[in-house]
């Protein structure tokens, strides 16, 4: 399905800026605002930051990409593609992986079975220290 496709397949006006957050969210995979509009300016200089949080709320607002917080700081975006994931941080080279969502599912369950608390897979991250880090630091 085309970026255009699936603005249209929730009801939103197709615009270049809207287009161009899409695309950009394809090209990182996740990012802060800065980051997204960093992508963006590479091949639209003209467009600012307020532009990029205006469509990130309107996308958001239509399950078209959502947001988690992997540490201190803007939220991190990422496209809502398919099947939930769940985020892996490494604190010392701040890279992040995303697995699928079922490795958590275990957790999910008995949260919910013990305390009716349903789990949005999208915002759970882990932190800890990748395999490179934790072999750099033996």
């Amino acid at each position: 399905m085309t970026r255009s496709d699936k603005l249209k397949s929730v009801g939103l006006r197709v615009t270049q800026q809207r287009q161009l957050v899409l695309a950009a969210l394809d090209a990182i995979r996740h990012g802060t605002p800065e980051e997204i509009l960093t992508e963006v300016t590479k091949t639209a200089p003209g467009v600012n930051l307020s532009t990029i949080y205006r469509c990130l709320e309107v996308l958001e607002k239509s399950n078209l990409i959502t947001h988690t917080h992997l540490g201190h700081g803007a939220p991190t975006y990422h496209v809502v593609d398919g099947d939930p994931h769940i985020h892996l941080r490494c604190s010392n080279c701040q890279r992040v992986f995303s697995l699928p969502a079922a490795l958590a599912e275990a957790t999910s369950t008995a949260i919910k079975a013990n305390n009716g608390f349903v789990i949005d897979p999208y915002h759970i991250t882990f932190e800890g220290l990748c395999e490179n880090c934790t072999k750099d630091s033996k």
